[in-house]
């Protein structure tokens, strides 16, 4: 769920951790996130949604219930409702990522 690592030479600055919401509607909600190294997203879940997470840069640790899997960019991964999930970057560059939770609980 990551991107291809970003060069030791870019300009970009290392985000520890950032987000924004990129759409919002009754029925979806698309944030884009940004992980710096050695941060963590804890296991988490949405009994109401499924959670798509598209890997956009760099390379990331995806946990899925008991299961653990690095997913480099371009990436897609895949929580159904209910199950817990969360990321860790592992690495020495930033990952980033979008989410997409569909649909938003009433």
């Amino acid at each position: 769920m990551w991107l291809r690592s970003r060069s030791s030479t870019s300009s970009r600055p290392t985000a520890r951790v950032g987000t924004a919401e990129l759409v919002v509607t009754d029925g979806v909600l698309v944030k884009a996130v940004a992980r710096g190294p050695t941060t963590a997203l804890e296991g988490h879940d949405h009994a109401e949604s499924t959670n798509g997470c598209h890997t956009l840069e760099g390379t990331g640790t995806v946990s899925h219930g008991e299961e653990r899997e690095r997913v480099a960019a371009p990436g897609v991964v895949n929580h159904e409702r209910g199950v817990t999930h969360g990321a860790r970057n592992e690495t020495d560059g930033t990952v980033v990522f979008t989410t997409s939770r569909c649909p938003l609980p009433a």
